[in-house]
């Protein structure tokens, strides 16, 4: 454990910006599943509005470094070629 003054202070700061990156993750993953839950029951239309909230929220982490830009740009990607694949099927 840290002794200085200002170790204890960047341990207080990291452990709550730990609390919030794995909030956003958490959030993220949900967002995922909802699309992909949407995707595999055959529910175009949720999927859709599923796609842009997951978008949102993965362009919002990776924006604010939670997230490497190109993992958000990669699973952005992949969700919405799942989702016009269904709406063609």
């Amino acid at each position: 454990m840290a002794n200085h003054k200002s170790a204890l202070k960047r341990h207080r700061q990291s452990l709550l910006a730990r609390a919030r990156n794995r909030a956003v993750k958490t959030r993220v993953r949900n967002a995922i599943k909802a699309v992909r839950v949407a995707l595999a029951g055959g529910d175009t239309t949720a999927a859709e509005s599923a796609l842009l909230t997951v978008t949102k929220a993965l362009d919002k982490a990776a924006t604010k470094k939670v997230i490497h830009w190109k993992t958000a740009a990669r699973n952005i990607s992949r969700l919405s070629l799942a989702v016009n694949k269904s709406k063609q099927a």
